[in-house]
């Protein structure tokens, strides 16, 4: 029985554990990445572990999120990043030279290799052949300092790719296509695949826009095969030297698989307030908007610009709608530029918006109060956009751009005949904006700067044996780590300040949470399923860590933000009985003992609702690994007493 694509690249990485669904397994990690607002936390992380260099092949820390300097806090934190990365070994990617995934996937990725980052969207790089996964920054703090990275071995699932996309179809269609079909849930536990003849016709900027979004189905990664449409992006970015071929072998055995004929589809929007609430774009043709951005690390390539170029050439965006354009990277603005094609973009009455994150994570461009924004971007959770009662859609860089000119949501295929769009033979190569880290005989006389507000990591402790405490918030289904911790340009300064930070946390769903929290002192949280769907942001557990929560109970958790709750040495457990949600409300007080022996020994353990005199068990579904680390505090106590 031959080998999935990732099968092959887990059976070269795999340094601990077996190969065995539902097992798990600890990888060698090549390569890691960082952005800056999960990146202080991270660097402070590596810091205490008291490692002098990292020991990866390569780790890059961006500067791409906190791009907005309205007070010292983002300079600081970047000034910090930048100071650790030439101590440590790091290569520093500053401000201006772009999105972290966009620019690791054009200077650094490497088919065939494993990249974990502080930041969801690292599946990205899946574009390129690679096992790339997000994690919390924790974990990437760990995988620097040459230590093992761990996931449960994932169920493999093969989606078959037939035909050709039509005319003004694209590649966010089809993951759009593959949300409506599996959900934000569909993904958990699970790698996604791309195989088939369709994978020739895609270029490896169309892969990666899939495989961003990949972290929306929950999936740990997703991957395509590195081929001769993957060498030809190489070789472009004269990197061809890095090219290896890898895929799957003709008889490899998938778990699940689904065919999606790329002919048959025509252009998505995901619907407020999330990404599987898909409908065709035919559906709600006509539809009034008042904004239209594009970029973000989803749809931000030199591919993506020059369509949208060519669609606004020699016409004026709709006066009732404001049109936002981010390039992904340094290079893809200068490309655009030398071409004319920024001119054409800039004549139809675009903003050009720097080549960062921006808008995508509430840093700006914020819409009107209940306006209808069309967004590139990868998600459109409520409030993430900075207006909380706005409608946020997601759809191509081809329908935003042809809905930018008629005002309403238009399907780009009226435009009529599409040209022919390809990537170049060559790209501009100038990496003067990544600085090189310090050498082994300079680096002890690097110092590093640190600002007011770059606080230090919440303390932890050994996990208790008893708990006595109350519910101070129940919640529903898909709370997503926006919901937990916000983002946006008044909240995502405070990233590397944790006691201010933490202020914030649930605002959006309960605004009297945190002081209710922290007058408890200790107290846990219920919610539903799918609980802390989204972005990889420890603070999302990191806050509630200092808020005094001790355990977190829900129906389900989603795969990033158990870990990280883990990591911080908060007790992630679950139902038994799922309709024993309902046999809590906000307020009830709640005792469990023998907590350290259940960790230890057994799957479960019972909490008696004081409140109402229900018994109600709770799993316990931790590996040995997490167990010792939540016996021990967290990740970073387990680290420092294995160094």
């Amino acid at each position: 029985m031959g080998l999935t694509l990732t099968e092959k690249i887990i059976k070269a990485h795999i340094i601990d554990g077996e190969m065995v669904k539902g097992t798990e397994i600890g990888l060698k990690i090549d390569q890691t990445l960082t952005q800056d607002a999960t990146g202080t936390m991270a660097y402070l992380q590596f810091e205490a572990m008291g490692v002098d260099r990292v020991k990866t092949e390569r780790s890059v820390a961006y500067i791409d999120h906190n791009t907005l300097q309205s007070g010292f806090e983002n300079a600081d934190d970047h000034r910090f990043i930048g100071s650790v990365a030439k101590k440590y070994g790091i290569w520093f990617s500053r401000p201006g030279n772009g999105i972290c995934h966009q620019v690791h996937l054009e200077r650094f990725g490497k088919p065939g290799k494993t990249l974990i980052g502080s930041d969801s969207h690292t599946p990205t790089g899946g574009g390129l052949g690679m096992i790339a996964i997000g994690a919390g920054g924790l974990d990437v703090a760990v995988a620097m300092g040459g230590g093992t990275y761990y996931i449960k071995y994932p169920k493999i699932v093969k989606i078959e790719l037939t035909g050709k996309l039509s005319p003004w179809v694209s590649a966010k269609d089809v993951i759009l296509e593959v949300l409506r079909r599996l959900s934000v849930k569909g993904g958990v536990g699970k790698i996604i695949e791309y195989c088939g003849e369709g994978v020739k016709t895609l270029s490896v900027p169309e892969r990666a826009t899939i495989t961003n979004m990949g972290a929306e189905l929950g999936a740990t990664t997703s991957i395509f095969p590195s081929d001769e449409r993957t060498y030809e992006f190489l070789k472009a970015q004269q990197r061809e030297d890095v090219w290896t071929e890898i895929k799957a072998d003709d008889d490899a055995v998938y778990d699940e698989e689904l065919t999606i004929d790329l002919g048959a589809l025509e252009p998505m929007v995901a619907c407020p307030h999330s990404p599987d609430n898909v409908k065709t774009v035919r559906e709600l043709a006509g539809m009034k908007i008042d904004q239209a951005l594009i970029g973000s690390c989803t749809n931000s390539s030199l591919l993506d610009m020059m369509k949208v170029a060519y669609i606004l050439k020699g016409k004026t965006a709709h006066p009732d709608v404001s049109l936002g354009i981010a390039p992904g990277s340094k290079q893809v603005l200068n490309m655009i530029s030398r071409s004319g094609a920024l001119s054409d973009i800039i004549d139809a009455g675009a903003r050009i918006l720097e080549s960062a994150c921006g808008p995508c994570i509430g840093m700006g461009q914020s819409p009107n109060s209940k306006g209808v924004s069309l967004r590139t971007f990868n998600r459109n959770f409520l409030g993430r956009s900075g207006t909380k009662d706005a409608g946020i859609y997601l759809v191509s860089p081809e329908t935003a751009a042809a809905s930018a000119i008629a005002g309403v949501l238009t399907d780009p295929r009226t435009l009529g005949e599409m040209p022919q769009f390809d990537i170049p033979d060559e790209f501009i190569i100038n990496d003067n904006m990544v600085t090189l880290p310090a050498s082994e005989n300079e680096y002890e006389s690097v110092e590093v700067l640190r600002g007011p507000n770059i606080k230090d990591y919440p303390k932890t402790s050994p996990l208790s044996d008893s708990l006595n405490v109350e519910c101070s918030l129940k919640t529903g289904d898909n709370i997503t780590t926006d919901h937990i911790m916000p983002a946006g340009a008044k909240i995502l300064p405070l990233r590397s300040n944790i006691p201010e930070i933490s202020k914030h946390c649930f605002e959006v769903v309960d605004a009297d949470f945190p002081q209710r929290a922290l007058g408890l002192g200790e107290s846990v949280i219920i919610g539903g399923s799918n609980y802390g769907q989204g972005s990889s942001r420890e603070h999302a557990a990191l806050a509630p860590l200092y808020l005094g929560i001790k355990a977190v109970i829900v129906k389900s958790f989603a795969r990033i933000h158990k870990a990280n709750l883990v990591n911080a040495g908060i007790l992630p457990l679950t139902f038994e009985n799922e309709a024993d949600y309902d046999c809590i409300s906000q307020g009830d007080k709640l005792e469990l003992t023998g907590i350290r022996a259940a960790v230890k020994a057994e799957n479960s353990v019972v909490m008696k609702n004081v409140s109402n005199g229900k018994e109600i068990i709770l799993k316990i579904e931790l590996s040995e690994r997490e167990r010792e680390i939540i016996l021990a505090g967290g990740l970073l106590d387990y680290t420092r007493s294995k160094i």
